[in-house]
This record gives structure tokens, sequence and C-alpha cells, in this order.
């Protein structure tokens, strides 16, 4: 599925998003790539969230274009291309988790082995037969992801998805994404936990509403001299001055 022409993937212009009388993104510019692993990343309130359903065409803008694919983003001539995982699970707690994978995977007219292939990837085969409602929270947000997998779209756009997992299936998970940049798609994954920075090829650093960072995690870490994101962001913050690749 390598892509020949991997830049524009995403395409943000002008991005302005008002809720409840208060500004949450004001003219964000941004473009983002396949066959690479973008981080979004900042404290919880930061504004990530909404630019998220931005991308994926479900949230209300007041201004500015988003284009995902060379389409407005939303288009139904896109949409089974686009994966989508938001931070609470988005699946029948009434079936089980194999039945809500055929159900989604008719829906999108996914191939016929893509429910093994999801469950395998997202390490829940052992609980295929297992109502969604006697899962834990973390296999729930898995059984999300399996169906964002589905069909093996070309942009993956991640909300948080490791909240409530063990290091170890963080690791694995981490993984699956790089492989999946690696196969030719652009993956979008939003975190609060710094300490995901380093998995990711490319950061964005939010803060109210702002891009304050748009860089490597090696690449950040030597323009601000400091040893982890963490202190990074917080130098960041400081400056009040956003630090992104146009400035280099």
């Amino acid at each position: 599925m390598m892509k020949k022409d991997v830049g524009g993937v995403i395409r943000v212009t002008g991005l302005r998003v008002a809720r409840s009388g208060r500004t949450v993104l004001d003219g964000l510019d941004l473009v983002l790539n396949a066959v690479e692993v973008t981080g979004l990343l900042g404290p919880s309130g930061c504004g990530k969230s909404t630019l998220l359903r931005s991308l994926v065409g479900v949230q209300q803008v007041q201004a500015g274009q988003v284009q995902v694919l060379g389409e407005p983003a939303g288009s139904a001539s896109t949409r089974a291309q686009v994966g989508y995982v938001t931070q609470t699970p988005s699946v029948y707690d009434n079936l089980t988790v194999a039945e809500n994978l055929r159900f989604f995977a008719a829906v999108l007219g996914a191939p016929h082995g893509d429910v093994d292939r999801v469950l395998s990837q997202v390490d829940l085969g052992n609980e295929a037969t297992h109502l969604v409602s006697a899962l834990s929270g973390g296999q729930r947000n898995r059984v999300s992801l399996a169906v964002a997998l589905l069909g093996q779209p070309t942009v993956l756009v991640l909300d948080e998805p490791t909240v409530g997992l063990d290091p170890v299936l963080r690791r694995d998970l981490w993984g699956l994404f790089h492989c999946l940049a690696a196969d030719g798609a652009a993956v979008v994954v939003s975190s609060h936990v710094m300490d995901e920075a380093e998995r990711c090829d490319r950061l964005l650093l939010m803060r109210e509403g702002q891009l304050i960072a748009d860089e490597t995690p090696a690449g950040l870490l030597a323009r601000t001299g400091t040893a982890d994101v963490e202190d990074a962001f917080l130098q960041l913050v400081e400056q009040r001055t956003p630090l992104t690749r146009s400035q280099s």
C-alpha cells in the first residue's frame, strides 16, 4: 500500500473552531504526511480532540479548510479510507467483540479476513467471543481501535488510544502504528503523556489551541537544549513564542 506521493495527505488552512462562545482553535495551518507517525501532545483541554474531530469532518468549524486525501474532511468518497478512534469507545456493549467487528466490516465493505487480522493486531483474539460490556476499559479501547483498522485505511486518527493500557501493550501498539505508517498510512496519535513523544516520527505540541512546536523529537530537544519533551514543552510555554519547522 506504499504511496508514491507521501506529502500533504492532510492539509489544514486557517482552521478556526469556537465552542460555547470560546475560541478553541484559531487560524491553524498544518500539513500531515503519509509514512509518518505524528504525535499530537499537550495538556487536557488544549484543543487536541477538537483538532482531530476537524480532521475527520465531524467538528463544526467557523472558518478555514481541512482537506483529507484531496477532498473536504468527512467526504463520503474518502470515508472508508479514514479510521478514527475517539477517547470514548464507540462500539456496542450488547455485542461480542467479534460481532462488533463483523458488523462494522459489513458497513465498511471490508475484506472477509479483516476481522481475524485486526483481532490479532490489537491482541484481542482470546476475547473475541466476550461481550464488550464485560471488558475492561483498556480492552474496550482496543475494540474501537480494531474497528478503525478494518479495511486498512490510508489515514488513521487516534485520540489517546493507549489510555488505560499496560506498558507492554502500549509498546506493542506503538510498534503497530509504525508498521501501518511504513505501509503507507498517515497516522496521527494524540496523547497527554509526554513520555510517548519519543515514539513519534514528528511532534506537534499544543497549548491553549495553538501549535507551539512542530518538530522531530530529536530536533525539539536539540533546539530547546532539554533532556526530555516535558522540559521542552515547559520551556516553550515560558518563551510564549511558537517554535515550528518553518522557523528553521
